[in-house]
């Protein structure tokens, strides 16, 4: 048996017509058809959560801030830099940058690119090395991470998936993702689809009620993940929810029993609507810095990862993981969580977080 949990929601209106969300700061508007209606509900969701996302950027800036920390001594190496102390402080950078969790492969790439353009002549001040050190990380962030905003599709309801191991935070991960999206006006169906864990109905129920939305969770023990999450989409597709999120059990990414139930899932979601789910975004612990790229390489392969979803960057100093999960997995970072709030679950913008790591 399955059973909704109800709170007051607002009814809003279902004609939609365009949907544009997260946009990085200073790019153009990219639009995605809905064939929902043909007034823009969905545009002006878009509009205000990359409006939003403007206004948050000295939450990312605090969020980063031992990373910002941790790489402060990149000023003190270019400050009084000159062609005879090149070596000595590109392997201060280097060291500096392993320790920031960038990964040896992006390191050794960025290093080695500044060793050349310095001695090429292209580079001739510490203020344009740290320009062009800069300009490299955002590169590698924007040419691999395309595609930061939500891709919602053509069909309501709009259907995303949480994944990750235990302990990452895929369900108040969900529970924020949430309050952004009511708070901007979206008719949201929240789905408890982690049976394993006891706590976790339980868990999103708060979740449901602090945010204002409905939930369909499981009423007895030993109910299928993909049963509950079908029963949500269903019900999302019936009582016209622009948007249905779908929590899963936490899973070690090395038992494949477990991960295959992921697939099951998937394919549950996809028989109620086609060509669903819309996202599969992966939640990855960002203390755990370049460890996460293991259990990234896994679900990706297993699901289809869409998206990523790196948590707990407050209390670290491993922000370069980052680059290095973009540059390895070729993933887009959708959304940042800096800190223990509601509003803390921040739309990742490759600019933003460039200039909020480095001082």
């Amino acid at each position: 048996m399955i059973s909704s949990l109800s709170t007051h929601l607002t009814p809003l209106s279902t004609t939609t017509n365009h949907i544009l969300l997260n946009l990085p700061l200073g790019t153009s508007k990219a639009r995605f058809s809905c064939s929902a209606g043909k007034t823009g509900f969905f545009t002006k969701l878009g509009r205000l959560i990359k409006e939003k996302a403007k206004s948050d950027v000295e939450k990312i800036f605090s969020g980063f801030s031992k990373t910002r920390d941790n790489l402060a001594v990149i000023d003190e190496l270019f400050l009084y830099w000159n062609l005879s102390d090149t070596d000595r402080v590109l392997d201060e950078l280097e060291e500096v940058l392993l320790v920031s969790d960038f990964g040896p492969r992006i390191t050794i790439k960025i290093v080695e690119s500044l060793r050349d353009d310095i001695y090429g002549g292209k580079l001739k001040s510490g203020g344009e090395i740290k320009a062009a050190l800069k300009k490299s990380v955002l590169d590698l962030l924007t040419n691999k991470g395309l595609k930061t905003e939500l891709q919602l599709g053509f069909r309501k309801p709009a259907v995303i998936m949480i994944v990750g191991v235990n302990g990452g935070g895929k369900t108040t991960s969900l529970g924020k993702l949430s309050n952004r999206l009511k708070k901007q006006g979206a008719k949201i169906l929240m789905a408890a689809g982690d049976t394993f864990r006891a706590a976790a109905s339980d868990q999103l129920e708060i979740w449901a009620e602090r945010t204002g939305c409905e939930i369909v969770v499981a009423e007895k023990e030993n109910v299928k993940a993909s049963s509950v999450i079908s029963q949500a989409v269903k019900k999302g597709k019936e009582q016209a929810y622009d948007i249905v999120l779908c929590d899963t059990s936490g899973r070690l990414h090395t038992n494949y029993s477990l991960m295959e139930e992921l697939v099951a899932c998937k394919k549950a979601v996809s028989k109620v609507v086609n060509g669903a789910p819309n996202e599969i975004l992966l939640v990855l612990d960002g203390t755990t810095g370049l460890n996460m790229l293991p259990q990234a390489r896994e679900f990706n392969e297993v699901v289809g990862v869409t998206g990523l979803i790196l948590t707990k960057l407050d209390g670290s100093a491993r922000g370069g993981c980052v680059v290095s999960v973009v540059d390895e997995l070729s993933i887009p970072v959708k959304f940042v969580g800096v800190g223990e709030g509601v509003e803390d679950l921040q739309p990742f913008d490759a600019e933003a977080f460039v200039n909020a790591v480095f001082p």
